[in-house]
């Protein structure tokens, strides 16, 4: 087990002597005594600490895999790297490596060239976080996977989310692993606020990029992020999803999705008015949305996700 890098990413100094060492660690649970009194490491300090998973037999499925494809599909592969390091010791050089793959764009800014990442570093630190704290360790021979195509990033974990995908973004954080998620936020890799997702939805928006897929598949969870693509490139479930997340982002702020709100997400001109409309129209159509009062002016019109409607008795 990796224990120096427990007590670095707790900016807490080296025990002096190994006794203090070992109670250090035991009392966040990645070491107990045994019966015959001497130290185990508990699958909680290996999944996090461990400098090889392949030392433990039970847990060895559950290393993170990266995966690159040549193009949109799975038929050719690239590279594909097993990172057998624990979550928390390994974490900064899984996204070290994520960052090398992922594509970037080169933009000249005041004559100097700057180089831009195509996908938003934070959601996709905030994703990847995600998936190896809520993943369900009792499916068996699967683990955390990152995909990368020429047109997404896909991020699965093993286990159906305890909420439904469409509520990512508003409903109460939820852990299946609450522990291991308490160790992860006190290391400073992720937030237990319930609020990773609407930084995903944010970014994405700044990035001006397709709303992000969150999908169950089978016994996983996958969450997808686009590359760059023009609004009149996108399809209506695209468009659709956008207005949704929007909605609810806007929902979660205590504001509402309106027609200068989705000209500002999908980067329109303020002479996209009625093209902004459409896109609303689609949402409302397709049950994703409604308005907070279908009795507006239509300069007033104000929209929440259809979840938030206020149900009016007769």
């Amino acid at each position: 087990m990796d224990y120096d890098a427990y007590f670095e990413l707790l900016s807490r100094p080296l025990p002096a002597d190994r006794p203090r060492l070992l109670e250090a660690l035991a009392e966040d649970r990645l070491l107990r005594r045994d019966d015959a009194g001497s130290w185990d490491i508990t699958n909680l300090g290996a999944v996090l600490l461990a400098r090889n998973l392949k030392d433990f037999p039970a847990l060895e499925r559950k290393a993170v895999r990266l995966i690159v494809y040549k193009g949109a599909g799975r038929t050719e592969t690239l590279r594909e790297i097993l990172l057998t390091q624990g979550y928390a010791s390994g974490f900064a050089h899984l996204m070290a490596l994520i960052t090398a793959l992922l594509p970037s764009n080169e933009i000249i800014e005041q004559a100097l060239r700057k180089t831009v990442p195509v996908y938003p570093p934070l959601a996709v630190r905030e994703l990847v976080a995600n998936a190896l704290i809520h993943q369900d360790f009792f499916v068996r021979g699967a683990g955390p996977m990152i995909e990368l195509f020429s047109d997404r990033l896909e991020i699965t974990n093993p286990g159906t989310p305890l909420v439904g995908a469409d509520r990512f973004l508003d409903a109460p954080p939820r852990s299946r692993n609450d522990v291991l998620a308490s160790l992860m936020r006190r290391m400073g890799i992720c937030e237990e606020r319930g609020s990773g997702i609407d930084k995903v939805v944010l970014q994405t928006e700044l990035f001006q990029l397709p709303a992000p897929l969150f999908e169950v598949r089978g016994d996983a969870t996958r969450a997808v992020l686009f590359s760059p693509r023009a609004v009149d490139k996108m399809d209506r479930a695209d468009r659709v999803r956008a207005c949704y997340l929007h909605a609810c982002l806007k929902y979660v702020s205590n504001d509402h999705l309106t027609n200068t709100s989705v000209r500002q997400r999908f980067g329109l001109p303020a002479s996209a008015s009625s093209t902004a409309s459409r896109y609303i129209r689609e949402a409302v159509e397709d049950g994703a949305i409604v308005p907070v009062d279908p009795e507006a002016g239509k300069r007033h019109m104000k929209y929440v996700p259809s979840w938030a409607a206020v149900v009016t008795a007769p």
